[in-house]
């Protein structure tokens, strides 16, 4: 049984829509962080909601084809 599992590569989101993702949520956890620092419970869901638009932008930035091995992607280089 040596079967190698890990033959097949994964991708790790290396991809246009991944990394729009994690932008969009690092600005809106950081929003999110200082709100609460400052106890402002108003910024802090701002950027809750920040990071929840991220998750949108990057679900439908992949159904457009910019996600690992999306169409627009394949012959680009990426």
């Amino acid at each position: 049984m040596s079967q190698n599992i890990h033959a097949e590569p994964v991708g790790h989101g290396n991809s246009p829509a991944a990394w729009t993702l994690v932008f969009i949520m690092m600005i809106g956890a950081g929003i999110a962080s200082v709100a609460f620092c400052l106890a402002n419970a108003m910024l802090f869901w701002i950027g809750i909601a920040v990071m929840g638009l991220g998750v949108v932008v990057g679900i439908v930035m992949k159904k457009a084809g910019y996600g690992v091995n999306g169409h627009k992607l394949t012959h680009s280089g990426h």
